[in-house]
């Protein structure tokens, strides 16, 4: 999971999310990011995160793929993984 974002965090549903969850999760935080409604410095950033992650998590193929990738980092390196959900996490509630 090095350097690989938690996309359930990023948009803010749990690993179990219907399609459905997922849409309307992305379209609120598209909402609240898309550069031309937020002028802060780091919106088109935290956009561009948002939209990863919805493209991955939307398609049954990419996300199987990725949560395969998220249980393998977790069995492989449970530390740093946790630390780095952690850090992630913390991040994402004072921002």
């Amino acid at each position: 999971m090095k350097n690989m974002k938690d996309y359930y965090l990023v948009l803010g549903i749990e690993s179990d999310a219907s399609l459905a969850e997922i849409k309307t999760a992305f379209r609120q935080k598209a909402a609240l990011y898309h550069p031309d409604r937020n002028a802060a410095h780091d919106a088109p950033e935290k956009f561009r995160e948002i939209r990863l992650a919805y493209d991955t998590l939307s398609d049954h193929a990419k996300r199987a793929a990725y949560d395969e990738n998220r249980r393998r980092n977790l069995l492989d390196n449970p530390l740093q993984t946790a630390r780095e959900i952690w850090t992630n996490y913390i991040q994402g509630v004072l921002h």
